[in-house]
């Protein structure tokens, strides 16, 4: 896979392609990332690639030329571009599997100050969102997304390290512990030293049914429960009412 980011600041990436998973990625060639300063691009003397807002307003809009004349030398038949934005849709675990086993060749349009000109809507495939939030700039959106798509490549990480991650299943990840096994005054699970696998596998499914109820419940609001899942909800949701009975009880 070849993943393409449109930046102002082709700099911020610069830690990002040299530390960790992702750089050995890059070194063994399991993908190729490269960042392109869309400024180059920009026909204004001044070497601008925004304006104000027409009618008015605070800030300054990101111009058609410079973006556009930057995706029409870059693009090819198998490119699909990511416009960067708080108004698009969230980027989810699902979306970074799509993109792995769709495309080729992805390339992030990174916006700043106010915005883009609505125009260059109508040149990319799809607007992503990390979250209902704004940031300063679509580089950090770009290198989270990033990160998840290429951890998701084959031989950039073992299948088993990210099968069980939280999402994977649409669940919440389970807990996990290393040694010691006690420390102050906290133990490991006795079922995670047993050695009985199926006991281990089970006790981890119920567990991440229980986070995934208590942290994220819209996670289950339209899952397809297994028979054991919804044996494990219903040992758990049974212990959450005699937990808060005796919280109750003790108040």
């Amino acid at each position: 896979m070849k993943i393409t980011v449109m930046t102002l600041f082709p700099e911020f990436f610069d830690s990002f392609v040299t530390t960790s998973i992702i750089k050995r990625a890059i070194e063994r060639e399991l993908v190729t990332f490269e960042t392109i300063d869309f400024r180059a691009y920009t026909k204004d003397k001044h070497n601008h690639v925004d304006d104000t807002p027409c009618g008015g307003g605070q800030g300054m809009v990101l111009s058609c030329q410079p973006i556009v004349d930057c995706l029409k030398d870059i693009r090819t038949p198998s490119s699909y571009v990511v416009m960067l934005s708080p108004q698009g849709e969230t980027f989810t675990q699902a979306t970074a599997h799509h993109f792995v086993k769709t495309y080729d060749h992805l390339i992030f349009l990174c916006g700043h100050y106010e915005g883009f000109d609505e125009r260059i809507r109508s040149y990319v495939d799809l607007e992503l969102s990390l979250g209902d939030f704004v940031l300063t700039g679509g580089e950090p959106a770009a290198m989270v997304m990033s990160d998840a798509i290429i951890r998701l490549l084959d031989g950039v990480i073992l299948e088993d390290s990210h099968a069980d991650d939280s999402f994977e299943n649409g669940l919440l990840e389970y807990p996990q512990y290393t040694r010691p096994i006690e420390f102050e005054g906290r133990r490991v699970p006795e079922v995670l030293l047993s050695g009985h696998h199926a006991n281990i596998r089970r006790w981890r499914l119920k567990q991440s049914l229980k986070k995934t109820l208590e942290r994220r419940p819209d996670l289950l609001a339209t899952r397809v429960f297994t028979k054991e899942e919804q044996e494990l909800m219903e040992e758990v949701r049974k212990e959450a009412k005699e937990d808060l009975h005796t919280k109750n009880d003790k108040s």
